[in-house]
């Protein structure tokens, strides 16, 4: 589907095996330049971006990072950090998603089904480290209870989506 600039605005089961070729690639390296992109996926650079910037506008890429070594940057232990809470009204909710936004130390933040409400991926330096960010999380919202499990070891970790 083309608008009247010309660009693609794409929903995602209109994505085309280009498309998704392009996605793949820029998951793996998004600093790819838009040349060596255009030749690995045979369309001329102009067109390549044009598709870019159509799922750009779609909301399908939503942004472009770098991925750092945590334990380079100081960020060694992982922990998966299991919430449950007695609380389940509008403002405890509105509470706690400003919290846990808030810290940087929380990488990713998922409210969950079944027996426990909500699950967090956390990095920080240590254990102690850990301590700290779990005394400024319960001084900030009330939880009923919090389990923590330290990842021992990274099997697979990433952020590419299968297209």
């Amino acid at each position: 589907m083309t608008d009247s600039f010309g660009t693609s605005s794409h929903k995602m089961s209109e994505l085309d095996d280009i498309d998704r070729a392009i996605l793949r690639i820029l998951q793996r390296d998004a600093s790819i330049s838009m040349d060596a992109l255009s030749e690995q996926v045979n369309l001329s650079r102009n067109a390549t971006w044009r598709r870019i910037k159509g799922m750009e506008q779609a909301g399908i890429i939503r942004g472009r990072t770098v991925t750092l070594d945590p334990v380079a940057v100081g960020c060694g232990l992982q922990v998966v950090v299991l919430v449950k809470t007695q609380a389940h009204a509008p403002d405890w909710l509105a509470r706690f998603q400003t919290a846990v936004r808030a810290m940087p130390e929380v990488v990713s933040a998922h409210r969950m089904t079944g027996d426990l409400d909500y699950m967090l991926r956390v990095r920080v330096a240590d254990v102690a480290g850990y301590d700290r960010f779990y005394k400024r999380l319960i001084a900030k919202v009330e939880i009923a209870d919090v389990s923590a499990s330290f990842v021992m070891e990274d099997l697979k970790d990433g952020t590419a989506i299968p297209v």
